[in-house]
């Protein structure tokens, strides 16, 4: 995997945990690739952390991404106007829905449940058999992370964590555990980023090679 050979030399310290990237990296795209969603979640930095993963995703990245001529030809057959736009402007896109925007639910579970809960709540709703679970929390024991861990781990997705300090208990939960060699929580969010990066580079090579 290129992009995370590449990651190595540039943050050599990362040489750690780059099985547990690569591990994570082939199971979101096997995901992808049999018609499963990521569904992220995180808080803080970590919560805009999650934003900023599927942003790349749902649209290019580093590659075109320009959509297949048979999909194009459908929408021009819908509107030949709106086709002749999007064929110049859309873009290839991932399935990935970030779980810290639904204010609603979060706000309801707030209110009426408990605050823990509203990542649980989503995994709940959203995520079936093959999907994948991203969870970032920089101690690996923040509660409303672990709780939509196991939730996800009993509905039957694929669990990714990442993490820093000691991988804390979702080191125990995931199913794959990244944990950034790093114990001060800015400085954990700091790897974390060009992590996430590669990632999502993988990622779009996989979907978009050229």
């Amino acid at each position: 995997m290129k992009y995370i050979d590449q990651l190595i030399e540039r943050y050599p310290s990362l040489s750690v945990c780059k099985k547990d990237i690569e591990d994570a990296a082939k199971a979101m795209i096997e995901s992808f690739k049999n018609g499963g969603k990521l569904l992220i979640a995180g808080n803080g930095g970590s919560c805009a952390d999650s934003d900023h993963i599927t942003g790349e995703l749902l649209k290019s990245f580093c590659k075109k991404r320009t959509p297949s001529a048979v999909f194009i030809n459908q929408i021009k057959t819908i509107d030949a106007d709106t086709g002749a736009y999007l064929s110049d402007k859309l873009q290839g896109s991932l399935p990935a829905i970030a779980l810290t925007n639904n204010t609603a639910l979060m706000t309801a579970s707030l209110n009426d449940v408990d605050g823990n809960v509203m990542f649980a709540q989503q995994v709940n709703g959203y995520g079936v058999k093959g999907d994948v679970f991203l969870g970032i929390s920089t101690s690996g024991n923040s509660k409303d992370i672990v709780y939509p861990t196991v939730v996800a781990k009993a509905k039957g997705l694929k669990t990714i964590a990442l993490t820093g300090k000691n991988g804390g208990k979702l080191k125990e939960l995931a199913d794959i555990c990244i944990i950034v060699p790093q114990n001060e929580t800015f400085m954990i969010q700091e790897f974390h980023l060009p992590v996430y990066h590669a990632l999502c580079l993988e990622i779009e090579e996989a979907f978009w090679a050229e």
